[in-house]
């Protein structure tokens, strides 16, 4: 059992955002829904049976969707790392997760969704890359991921074999 949840605080659009999210991973699914009741209306303004919290599941993590209120927004502070063996992977995450997003919060493998909420679609391999006991070719591979925003694959893995 995952012993921490992350929530996710949207102001009225946590489902559709969940439905987005669910439909871009392949091993997701959508869990319970809480809804607000009469109680507490005069604190939180939300009519009786919209939903409140909406559970949620991306390739095994475990997430909660709320409908807060126009309070809080996203920002960079949080964002959450899609690792990806294959060049076709970063394609497909990217493509998606970025559609409707905002296009200047993309660089280095970051992107913003249409929600605001931050993603590094990332290949597994550039950790490796960015901590080889070589400074000279860690240091190739950060100039390289610095002009890229989408990162691609080969081109990190030139800039790897580069002495």
């Amino acid at each position: 059992m995952q012993q921490i949840t992350p929530c996710l605080w949207f102001d009225s659009n946590a489902e559709e955002a969940v439905r987005f999210y669910a439909s871009i991973f392949k091993k997701s699914k959508i869990g319970n829904i809480a809804r607000y009741g009469e109680a507490g209306y005069e604190i939180h303004g939300r009519r009786a049976g919209t939903v409140m919290t909406i559970e949620f599941e991306l390739n095994g993590q475990t997430f909660t969707a709320l409908n807060g209120g126009p309070v809080f927004k996203f920002n960079e502070a949080i964002s959450f790392q899609v690792l990806c063996k294959t060049q076709k992977e970063i394609d497909y995450y990217w493509s998606k997760l970025s559609k409707g997003g905002d296009e200047k919060a993309q660089q280095c493998g970051w992107l913003k969704d249409k929600y605001g909420v931050s993603w590094q679609i990332v290949p597994t391999v550039l950790g490796e890359m960015l901590q080889d006991k070589d400074a000279r070719i860690s240091d190739n591979v950060m100039k390289a991921l610095l002009q890229m925003k989408k990162l691609d694959i080969n081109t990190l893995t030139r800039a790897y074999e580069k002495t």
